[in-house]
């Protein structure tokens, strides 16, 4: 897992395809359970990315619009929604991507984490505004709260039609892009930082890989165009370490 700095108190990361036990089109650390996997490979892909994280990982299941929800336990690792806050350390959140942007939050001071999926449709819904809403519930402040907009696929390749594109920047115009070759397109990651900056963060970082060109990430657009919908999913994930152990400073 490539880890990010969001704080004291605070672990996050993205995962890539390093490592893991899957084989075929999901070759490497697939954590998604509903792509066709071996779900034995799977599992144990699952027990490694919690063991380097040092708790039960919980994880959106995407719904592509605004759902933000608390969580409290680990009665199920599976969850419906595009956005998941936690202020226990008992429990890490995250969400499965494959060119969709995963944003991970945290304000270490008011110790409230949370992890959003950023897909075109949820973007123009406000999941990110909804999660900072609900992190602000919770006692976060947002310009204290730190950002991190994790490997999805970039401008250059995420090609829209004209009205899909339109669609999007009506409600976030920092979306609007080309591809390499001119024709309309989505650029994820700078609609995400623009949104969250405008929800009042001050620190938003960008990870800036390209899902669909780097081939140590899955990128569903990628394998369709090499003529299968087959690919594994990565994850961005968050937790907060246990107050007694939390570095100072």
């Amino acid at each position: 897992m490539d880890a990010v700095p969001l704080g004291p108190g605070v672990v996050a990361g993205f995962t890539s395809r390093a490592g893991g036990r899957s084989g075929g089109p999901w070759r490497g650390l697939n954590l998604g359970t509903r792509v066709g996997d071996d779900p034995a490979a799977v599992a144990a892909n699952r027990r490694a990315l919690e063991q380097r994280i040092g708790a039960p990982v919980v994880l959106a299941t995407q719904v592509h619009g605004a759902d933000v929800l608390l969580v409290t336990d680990v009665s199920s690792r599976d969850l419906p929604a595009d956005g998941l806050v936690t202020t226990t350390p008992d429990v890490a959140v995250g969400v499965y991507v494959a060119d969709c942007a995963p944003v991970l939050l945290a304000d270490p001071v008011a110790r409230v984490v949370a992890a959003a999926h950023a897909g075109r449709a949820g973007l123009a819904a406000g999941v990110l505004q909804a999660t900072v809403a609900a992190m602000v519930r919770r006692g976060a402040d947002p310009a204290r709260t730190v950002a991190a907009v994790g490997p999805c696929i970039a401008g250059a390749s995420y090609e829209v039609p004209a009205a899909m594109r339109d669609e999007v920047a009506a409600v976030v115009p920092e979306a609007a892009a080309t591809t390499a070759a001119g024709t309309p397109a989505l650029d994820l990651a700078a609609g995400a930082r623009a949104v969250l900056l405008r929800a009042g963060l001050v620190h938003v970082h960008a990870d800036g890989r390209d899902t669909y060109r780097d081939a140590d990430l899955y990128s569903h657009r990628r394998a369709v165009h090499e003529g299968s919908a087959t690919t594994g999913r990565f994850v961005g994930v968050v937790r907060l370490l246990p107050a007694r152990t939390a570095p100072t400073g």
